[in-house]
């Protein structure tokens, strides 16, 4: 990691200090069983896999999993993709999902301690969302964000529901919105967003963005950070800060090809796909 450094000004004899300290530092990678998505209450971490939930100390040693999640559910799913937890209760993104395509999203609500199914709210069809890759609590306001992976316009917006009567209250559009959006998240007013927006195929790295609302349900985007700390570079997936001690967790997948948002084979040297979390203190 960096730190600040002591450099001359261009054209000047003089030094001055400049504050070169990243804003983010790895400080450990943890191994997890899930693929998809990290939520942290302060004290637990809580992973999402595709078709499965797990709950983690901070230390890394599993204390409780639930590999059939759907129990309960009126609407099919086979999809859980980045989730959020909030008053003892874990939010998922929910849907249908196969070759790039989702449908009958829901956002699903299950207790964090036992992992079980509680209620679920559907999504308005109005709104024009495609697919769900996240979804955030934004806890000062009550409400709910949802981000989408595909679609020209599914998009560039992200999607803003009552946390309480879980009503659709309208779309956020993006003026310049990231490619292959994983996950989404609210911290100190603002919205982060990862993106799986690097070419594993080429070794390029994926990104953090931040939104911030101007008016009018429109959000700037800017890039917060290159993630070039990954051991090799694969799939970002979800993020998540812990209210406790400030770190920002990001999940990553390293292994697998990924075609059309599906594990499609092994990269060399792999035997199976690899799923960490990443944490990263938080240089504000």
């Amino acid at each position: 990691a960096q730190s600040p450094q002591t450099v001359p000004p261009a054209g000047s004899p003089n030094q001055q200090t400049i504050d070169v300290t990243p804003k983010y530092t790895l400080q450990k990678v943890i191994p997890v069983a899930g693929r998809q998505g990290i939520a942290c209450d302060g004290e637990f971490y809580y992973v999402s896999g595709s078709t499965s939930l797990y709950k983690y100390t901070k230390d890394g040693e599993l204390v409780a999993k639930e590999e059939n999640p759907f129990n309960g559910y009126e609407v099919a799913a086979n999809h859980i993709g980045d989730i959020d937890v909030f008053e003892n209760e874990l939010y998922l993104s929910i849907e249908w999902f196969i070759d790039g395509q989702g449908k009958d999203i829901q956002i699903a609500v299950h207790d964090a301690d036992t992992l079980q199914f509680k209620r679920s709210f559907p999504f308005d069809e109005s709104s024009g969302q495609l697919e769900v890759s996240g979804i955030a609590v934004d806890r000062d306001s009550r409400q709910i964000w949802m981000s989408s992976w595909v679609g020209l316009d599914s998009g560039k917006h992200l999607y803003q529901y009552d946390l309480d009567s879980g009503q659709y209250l309208g779309k956020l559009v993006m003026d310049k919105p990231p490619q292959w959006v994983q996950g989404v998240y609210v911290n100190e007013g603002l919205l982060y967003l990862t993106a799986d927006d690097g070419d594993a195929e080429l070794e390029e790295y994926d990104h953090l963005y931040t939104i911030s609302p101007t008016g009018d349900n429109k959000g700037q985007v800017l890039l917060d950070w290159t993630f070039e700390e990954v051991r090799r570079v694969g799939e970002i997936e979800g993020l998540a800060v812990d209210p406790k001690t400030g770190e920002l967790l990001v999940h990553f997948n390293r292994g697998k090809r990924i075609v059309k948002g599906m594990p499609t084979g092994l990269y060399p040297g792999y035997s199976e796909e690899i799923h960490e979390v990443y944490v990263f203190s938080w240089n504000q």
